[in-house]
Order: structure tokens, then sequence, then C-alpha cells
């Protein structure tokens, strides 16, 4: 693994199958300034390699290089922004401040 320079998060060295977690996946998520950072410059690679591919006018393979670049940061983002944590609910807000325990 090696580390990014602006974000510090591990960049795995090849694409590996990743699994998108479930349990809390259409919840909102507290993004810290880094990780913000981290995902706008994901977000813009992403979207320039993209856009790159399809000027080219380059055949879909799983084994192109630039598709394999494209996947390598689409599972970095999503590293990155599962990595933040979940924001609770108001009713989980409100059963921590009336002190009841989930069951």
């Amino acid at each position: 693994m090696a580390a990014s320079t602006t974000s510090g998060f591990a960049i795995p060295a090849s694409v590996p199958a990743v699994s998108v977690p479930r349990v809390g996946a259409k919840r909102r998520r507290r993004i810290d300034q880094q990780s913000g950072r981290a995902l706008e410059i994901l977000g813009h690679a992403i979207e320039y390699l993209t856009d790159e591919f399809i000027h080219q006018g380059a055949s879909f393979s799983s084994n192109d290089a630039q598709v394999q670049a494209v996947q390598l940061l689409m599972a970095v983002n999503r590293q990155v922004y599962f990595s933040c944590p979940e924001v609770p609910t108001l009713g989980e807000r409100c059963r921590a401040m009336l002190g009841f325990s989930q069951a």
C-alpha cells in the first residue's frame, strides 16, 4: 500500500473487489475537512479520467489501464467516504439524551 500525500489515506496497489456496506449505506456521514478535500480531489480525478476515456473513444475493457485507474480511484473514494462516522438520527440522539439504551 502507498500513502497519498494529499489525504494520508492508504491506497491499495491493486483494485480489490470492494463490497459496499449495506448497513447505514443511506445514512448521512460527518465528513471532516481532510476527508472532504480527499473526496473532492478523487472526484475530480475520476471525472477527468472518464472524460479522457470517452473523448478518446476507446473500447471498454476491464484490462484497460485507464479503466483500472478509475476503478482504483472509485474504490479509494468509497474507502474514504465509509471511513467517516455516520450522523446519528434524530431518534438516536433523543434516546441518548434521555438515557434510553438501544435494544
